[in-house]
């Protein structure tokens, strides 16, 4: 991860759901990304807690999302060991949180775990993405998304 990657990941760590909102809503969706991802948590609750919940979801949970540009579809990266799993359709939609274009990262047809979850993310620089995770109708989390190499 180079420096930018993580003075942005500690940035967005440090921002209130407001600040989030604000950024997700100012973003226009991006290109469809391609490859691994490396995923962190943004909890929105201040710098320290957030970090402290994005390191440890990190470790024992979520490391990011590999995209098949190919299949429009993606796998979560998840346990210790970065096991490939639960998989999504992915393809553009209207956000929930604004109604403006985003990409959407569906799992209700592809996972019987995680079938009422609804990921939307939007670019917000080179190589990196903020997202909202939904539950049903209700919004839960957000986390971001970095991708590696150079980006337009």
């Amino acid at each position: 991860m180079s420096v930018d990657a993580g003075v942005e990941v500690r940035r967005l760590l440090a921002m209130p759901q407001s600040e989030l909102d604000r950024l997700f809503r100012e973003s226009l969706p991006g290109e469809i990304p391609r490859g691994e991802g490396t995923g962190t948590v943004l909890l929105a609750r201040g710098a320290r807690i957030s970090g402290v919940v994005a390191k440890v979801a990190y470790c024992l949970a979520w490391q990011g999302k590999v995209f098949d540009s190919g299949r429009n579809e993606l796998s979560n990266r998840v346990t210790p060991l970065r096991v490939r799993a639960i998989k999504a359709e992915v393809y553009r939609d209207k956000s929930r949180l604004d109604g403006g274009e985003c990409i959407v990262l569906d799992y209700s047809r592809t996972s019987v775990l995680a079938h009422r979850i609804r990921d939307e993310i939007r670019r917000i620089g080179p190589g990196s993405y903020l997202g909202n995770v939904y539950w049903g109708r209700r919004r839960i989390l957000n986390f971001s998304l970095r991708f590696p190499g150079p980006h337009a």
